[in-house]
């Protein structure tokens, strides 16, 4: 199980990327050797100034000339970088450009399927249909408007109140009835509450 879940998804190195990568080493090594001629340069350039305060002139130019060789094979140098470096983001572009490119073939494919199944002529004869049916429908509402009187309006109303009160009626009757008998009396339990509640009462008389 854990082998399952921590399986990593393996991504396809392409020949362009490969490609990519031995120029970025290329450029990485060009740039240490950079870095170290400019290390060399700047030995030798206090090594001729020493040279000089010796009174040996002849080696100190040999030595310039040597450090003037070299300067111009760091020009060279920073040109191949700039060179690499150019070429990888033409080819990281292309790339981008490569799966753009993809992504638009795989939308038109989609879209000539969508028309396969639905093509230009099955949605003029599914619009028609639609106007068919609305303007059948217009042409039912206007024979029947055109086809009744007044009378046959106050008919109709007529006809839609009764059955509006004969729904009131319905439901009016089917309302439960009220009991009409009186209720039974509830037997006395405790007699001693009722000579408590009767003494006051005649108490009220006497004294009226």
């Amino acid at each position: 199980m854990g082998n399952i879940f921590g399986r990593k998804r393996r991504t396809r190195v392409t020949e362009q990327d490969r490609a990519v990568l031995q120029l970025k080493q290329q450029r990485d090594k060009l740039k240490q050797y950079q870095k170290r001629i400019n290390l060399h340069l700047e030995k030798e350039r206090l090594l001729a100034r020493q040279l000089l305060r010796d009174g040996k002139k002849p080696k100190a130019l040999l030595l310039l000339k040597k450090k003037r060789y070299q300067e111009q094979l760091l020009d060279k140098t920073e040109n191949q970088i700039s060179n690499l470096e150019r070429m990888v983001q033409d080819i990281e572009f292309a790339q981008i450009e490569m799966k753009v490119i993809e992504g638009l073939k795989i939308g038109n494919d989609c879209l000539k399927k969508m028309h396969e199944v639905m093509s230009i002529e099955d949605v003029e004869r599914i619009m028609e249909e639609t106007q068919d049916g609305i303007d059948y429908q217009r042409q039912i509402d206007e024979v029947l408007a055109g086809s009744l009187t007044q009378e046959d309006e106050d008919a109709v109303l007529a006809e839609l109140e009764a059955l509006t009160q004969g729904e009131e009626e319905e439901e009016v009757e089917e309302l439960p009835e009220v009991p009409t008998e009186p209720l039974p009396k509830v037997p006395d339990t405790e007699p001693g509450k009722e000579r408590v509640k009767t003494k006051p009462q005649q108490e009220l008389l006497a004294a009226s």
